[in-house]
């Protein structure tokens, strides 16, 4: 989620742990990596139940009013439900395909037969469900877009259990849904268990739809288009290059993005939502896959495209699995220290207005509720702490980032135990709780940093005081105004945290002049 940005950091937690403890080799920081991967696989084939998936056929008729569905189960099911409470809504015709006998809702419950049903049958009212939301209010005639929640009814789905999910389309139209896609069958995905934890989007019709390489990963990007396109100031093209430019930034953590695949939406922002940014709103829902979602207003000039942060912010929250509402803080708050952090290195900020910008931030979290600690004012909700729940992580994650280096001689980094966690954990079909990704965190590191600090702060009433870091990191703070000051002892691990990237921030600066330039020719041409 979309918040305004800002951090610092603190010194005095190291006196948690021994201090200066010897740090592993990196070989055995190595075999520690893949022993806990080892161990994780292991469990996961052991719980795996190694069962045929589901097969679903789903047919969209040309004008997408209508979807019909044909549910073909590997074993007997007795309980279909789908995620949506008004599904039902939109539901008809629901029969037993191999007896042709109705199936009747009750309480959005389907009323299955006693010894269950090998195979299933029901037609949607594609537009009735699209109109239940504000998604497809601004989008062109053949565009609409629509949660699986809505539309898909079936069994709950154990780990290792999964559907394989077909879609028939008239010539010209397209799907875009979250799941991985099956690569040996044309227009056929995967969905597995997930964390469930919002509604993705699908997408459906003729919209403007790229795979966008970026290090690590293919992003499937899908732009449905407006009903004001000619007034657009940026168009898809220039969409799909900030993305890629976006997504690439996210890869300088450590090499590649965090997620192979994902599903990106970029839809129209309405007027309630507009503001001074282009991207007023983003968000993450894992659903059968990760999908991000972001609101833009195609009316603000790509400048501001090239200066905002929620992209930023939201690819970030790949590189932590789901973590549970309780612990939300954690995921926020890692997500909010990684885009100041990231955009200092692609070279949109520099690297002192990075500092600023955490610095401004972490104080928003200090005075945000200082009776409470972060996992009350999370438990309490986003009205009674919304800056302590979004920086109080990133107090956390600057303050680990720091020790590790600083203990490590600069060997080890937080972007070095999150490449690790990507490598033995993401993306995860699980919620996890905020303690058991610390505890993780700490075998990938081989060395106890992130439990202390959990230990320390998540129960605690009040915030980090980072001032004592920034000292250290040879920053000075007067009149809430960060700069840079002589003799500080961390200056160095100041200077790598937000080393610029020469080739990403290059291309950054030859994105704006590009685009501007075509601006400037197409404004020349029309006088």
């Amino acid at each position: 989620m979309r918040v305004v940005t800002p951090g610092g950091l603190p010194h005095f937690i190291v006196a948690d742990v021994p201090h200066n403890p010897p740090m592993p080799s990196s070989c055995l920081v190595l075999a520690r990596v893949l022993l806990l991967t080892l161990c994780i696989v292991s469990a996961a084939h052991a719980a795996e139940p190694h069962q045929y998936p589901h097969r679903y056929r789903i047919t969209i008729d040309p004008a997408l009013d209508r979807m019909a569905v044909e549910a073909r189960f590997s074993s007997s099911v007795d309980t279909v439900n789908a995620r949506s409470h008004d599904a039902g809504e939109y539901l008809a015709d629901v029969r037993d395909c191999d007896s042709s006998k109705l199936i009747r809702l009750r309480n959005q419950r389907m009323m299955l037969p006693a010894g269950g049903i090998r195979c299933m049958s029901y037609t949607v009212d594609l537009q009735g469900a699209a109109r239940s939301t504000d998604r497809d209010r601004l989008l062109a005639a053949g565009n609409i877009v629509v949660s699986p929640s809505l539309w898909l009814w079936r069994p709950t789905l154990a780990f290792g259990e999964s559907i394989d999910i077909r879609f028939d389309l008239p010539e010209g139209l397209q799907v875009a849904v979250p799941w991985p896609r099956d690569e040996r069958e044309p227009n056929t995905y995967r969905l597995s268990s997930s964390p469930e934890s919002s509604n993705a989007p699908a997408v459906f019709g003729r919209f403007d739809y790229r795979e966008i390489a970026v290090p690590g990963a293919m992003l499937r990007v899908s732009v449905p288009r407006t009903r004001s396109d000619e007034s657009d100031l940026v168009d898809s093209n220039f969409i799909f290059e900030w993305l890629r430019r976006t997504a690439t930034d996210v890869s300088l953590a450590y090499g590649r993005f965090p997620n192979p695949s994902p599903q990106v939406v970029v839809l129209p922002v309405d007027e309630s939502r507009r503001s001074s940014s282009a991207v007023p709103f983003g968000r993450v829902a894992r659903d059968g896959g990760e999908a991000i979602e972001l609101y833009v207003d195609r009316g603000q000039p790509l400048e501001a495209y090239l200066q905002d942060w929620t992209a930023t912010h939201e690819f970030s929250h790949l590189m932590l699995p789901y973590v549970t509402p309780a612990h939300r803080w954690i995921s926020e708050g890692f997500a909010q220290y990684y885009q100041n952090v990231l955009l200092a290195r692609s070279g949109t900020y520099e690297p002192l207005e990075a500092w600023q910008k955490l610095y401004d931030g972490l104080e928003r979290g200090r005075q945000s509720r200082p009776e409470l600690s972060p996992n009350e004012a999370t438990a309490r909700g986003m009205r009674n702490g919304r800056m302590k729940i979004y920086w109080s992580g990133a107090a956390i994650a600057l303050l680990a980032d720091v020790t590790l280096r600083e203990r490590s001689g600069g060997s080890q980094t937080l972007d070095d135990v999150m490449e690790r966690l990507q490598f033995c954990c993401l993306p995860s079909q699980r919620a996890w709780s905020g303690p058991e990704l610390f505890e993780t965190l700490d075998k990938l590191a081989g060395t106890p940093v992130f439990m202390p600090l959990y230990r320390r702060y998540a129960d605690t009433a009040g915030f980090p005081d980072t001032r004592p870091v920034f000292g250290r990191l040879g920053l000075a703070v007067s009149d809430d105004k960060v700069r840079v000051r002589r003799g500080g002892e961390l200056q160095h691990i100041r200077t790598a945290i937000t080393r610029a990237d020469s080739a990403e921030a290059g291309h950054g600066e030859q994105l704006a002049g590009r685009k501007a330039a075509a601006r400037r020719a197409g404004a020349a041409g029309s006088r």
